[in-house]
């Protein structure tokens, strides 16, 4: 490299925004304006100098030919995916007349805010578009459809779902890996797994599907799916029955004690076993393990959250924890939300939809204000939300305005009346966090926006000067958000400033090592913490209370009818190494081999039903049916089939797995709570000889 071409490059840091909890720092090199390579840095400890195979190939994400880099006009049909070109002040000068027409005749509730973790980045996820929403007084979206219902499980008990840090699994010496495929989808964590495994440790899988984690553990333990309950019951049982439980210690530590002894011992062994699928011996064997080889560590992530009793198995496995006098650890998430400044002024009283429903919310007839304006960016609703046939419809009505803020002409895109593009993360700055340890990193542009490209901000910054609102902070810099979400005071957050970020990249919340919500039931506050003098915030007593296993209505165990009709339990799984949610669904190289969204279904099922390994079936219930490929597969037990979640369909005609997955929301707040993917019933038969595309389209 000749010295000219030296000057010419530089390396900036950044961190992955992707909705995964390992948000790997990186570096990116630039010459000339162009970004040239990206790896992951080797100073970071969790990240440890390696991507993942999903984000390895980001670069070619950032430069790929279809990348949308102009705003875009509508000039076909909902679906079709015509447009035309458009310059930026048309284009927002027609979507603010738009949102002032329709606020004007109905109210700001008719605008409605989609979005998710299309971005994890604080800054770009959404604190100006919060802002921007308050001030219209859109309605309100909970963003559940996941993540809450593991908070509310943990929170049950924990007060705050403040698991420990993940990194400290490596000194366990029995490691249960409960509803989550961490060598898929939280890889970085898995070197701290091998290290306390080349010490001796037992790693135990808990998980209806022999998942390539199953595969490496030294047991899987493959219940019967959404019957974690009577799992947790039958343990608590046996430590009870054996007298491994130090009764002073969780009666000093935690309310409900007896009341959850009482539910354990009312639930027999046998019928445990007979709940769960699992021989009795091995319940026996998973509880003496537990109790026996501690320290040990109840590693629980999302697998069970997506099902109508989620919180209700979340809050057992935290019990367990409690009972055993093992660690637990899920999301670290709370810890950052409890450190950084709150920056989003409270919307006014709004009604509110769980983005779970949005079908439900965009065809409901009588919906007053009706739902006119959807402002959708940072996800994929026509890929990612369950009952993709209403979904579709709703966002194909002609009295709807769409936008979407985008990077790829995706399935959602496709229905857009005005379609805006967005940066990339190495194209704009933004704060990070993650939910699977406690490094905060700041994300710095490599290179310039590429095109027309702004980011979210500026977006949501030009539309809110176009419709004149009045609110504080919708001219904040980007800079200046991520400087203010630092500056809260918290003892979590002491010698981490801006200036250090952008000096290290990243940087560990000070969080003490060893902390843990079980143990340590007192949360520092900020200075201006509203107990005036106060320094922490007690928990109070962990609680434990009643706990009964209890059947979805939509699984083998629930709706008798129902299941003579659909007697086929549907997980929809992330279960490739180069596909991550529905981010890459839509691009080739990305997919496996070959390119289609596969049925998977064990061999007895597949006999039963007539069918062999490459056929064409249907698979279909009340809320729809798609035709795809049959793989016969030695990972599902009888009664599970399972298909890859995340796939985009390409076309208006085509559907893929949440044409058929659950919508209803566990809990009892509809409106709190995450969607029942996993409480799915079909039924699969062979595809009529009429042939299907190959992308699962029903003709």
């Amino acid at each position: 490299m000749n010295a000219a071409m030296i000057a010419a490059t530089s390396v900036v840091r950044g961190a992955c925004h992707h909705d995964c909890p390992d948000t790997c720092a990186w570096e990116v090199t630039v010459r000339d304006g162009v970004a040239v390579n990206l790896r992951g840095d080797p100073s970071h400890p969790f990240t440890d100098g390696q991507l993942c195979p999903k984000v390895n190939p980001f670069l070619d994400r950032v430069y790929h030919p279809d990348r949308l880099l102009r705003p875009l006009r509508r000039v076909g049909p909902k679906g079709e995916g015509r447009f035309e070109p458009v310059d930026w002040d048309a284009a927002i000068a027609e979507i603010a007349d738009r949102i002032g027409t329709a606020v004007a005749q109905h109210g700001g509730e008719t605008v409605l805010p989609y979005s998710l973790d299309g971005t994890q980045g604080l800054v770009q996820k959404g604190v100006l578009a919060d802002r921007f929403f308050a001030a219209l007084g859109a309605t309100q979206l909970n963003r559940h459809i996941c993540g809450v219902t593991a908070w509310h499980g943990a929170a049950d008990v924990l007060g705050l779902p403040l698991g420990a840090d993940p990194t400290e699994i490596a000194s366990a010496r029995t490691i249960v890996l409960w509803g989550t495929n961490t060598l898929l989808t939280n890889r970085h964590l898995w070197p701290y797994v091998e290290q306390a495994h080349g010490n001796g440790a037992s790693v135990i899988v808990v998980d209806p599907v022999s998942t390539m984690t199953a595969q490496r553990s030294d047991w899987h333990i493959q219940p019967r799916p959404g019957t974690d309950v009577a799992l947790v019951l039958g343990i608590i049982g046996v430590l009870d029955r054996d007298g491994l439980i130090d009764e002073e210690r969780v009666s000093a530590a935690a309310s409900g004690w007896p009341e959850l002894r009482a539910e354990a011992r009312a639930l027999s062994l046998d019928s445990a076993a007979s709940i769960t699928g699992l021989a009795e011996a091995d319940i026996i064997s998973l509880a003496h393990r537990i109790s026996h080889q501690q320290p040990a560590v109840l590693r629980a992530l999302i697998g069970m959250e997506h099902r109508e009793h989620g919180q209700d198995i979340h809050r057992a496995v935290a019990a367990l924890a409690v009972v055993s006098g093992s660690e637990y650890m899920r999301s670290t998430q709370v810890y950052f939300d409890t450190a950084f400044a709150d920056i989003v002024p409270p919307p006014r009283p709004q009604r509110t939809f769980n983005m779970s429903a949005l079908g439900a919310a965009l065809t409901a007839a009588a919906l007053q204000p009706p739902v006119t304006v959807l402002l959708n960016y940072g996800c994929n609703p026509a890929a990612i939300t369950p009952d993709q046939n209403r979904v579709l419809a709703g966002l194909g009505r002609d009295d709807l305005f769409a936008v979407v803020i985008e990077q790829f002409m995706t399935d959602t895109a496709r229905y857009a009346d005005i379609v805006l593009p967005t940066t990339t993360q190495i194209e704009h700055l933004d704060l990070m966090n993650a939910w699977g340890h406690l490094y905060v990193s700041l994300n710095l542009p490599a290179i310039e926006p590429l095109g027309e490209c702004l980011p979210n901000t500026e977006i949501f910054r030009r539309l809110a000067d176009a419709l004149a609102l009045d609110a504080s902070g919708l001219a904040d810099s980007d800079e200046q958000m991520a400087r203010d979400l630092l500056a809260s005071g918290h003892p979590w957050l002491d010698g981490i400033t801006y200036e250090r970020l952008q000096r290290d990249g990243w940087a560990r919340l000070a969080v003490p090592a060893g902390w843990s919500a079980l143990a340590d039931r007192e949360v520092p506050l900020p200075p201006s913490g509203v107990d005036a003098g106060a320094q922490s915030r007690s928990l109070g007593p962990i609680r434990l209370g009643t706990l009964r296993y209890r059947p979805a209505a939509e699984s083998a165990d629930g709706d008798a009818e129902l299941v003579e009709r659909y007697p086929l339990a549907l997980m929809s799984l992330k279960q490739h190494q180069r596909f991550l949610n529905s981010h890459y669904g839509g691009f080739e190289h990305h997919l496996p081999d070959p390119p289609e969204p596969r049925l998977d279904i064990s061999a007895a099922d597949a006999e039963a039903r007539g069918i062999a390994g490459g056929d064409r079936v249907r698979v279909y219930n009340d809320r729809g049916e798609l035709f795809t490929s049959a793989a016969i597969s030695d990972r599902l037990q009888p009664g599970l089939v399972t298909m890859p979640f995340g796939w985009w369909a390409g076309d208006a005609d085509a559907r893929t797995v949440n044409v058929l997955t659950n919508a209803a929301v566990g809990g009892d707040d509809p409106d709190v709570g995450s969607a029942a993917f996993h409480d799915t019933l079909v039924e699969v038969e062979p595809a009529p000889d009429v042939q299907q595309t190959a992308n699962g389209a029903s003709s």
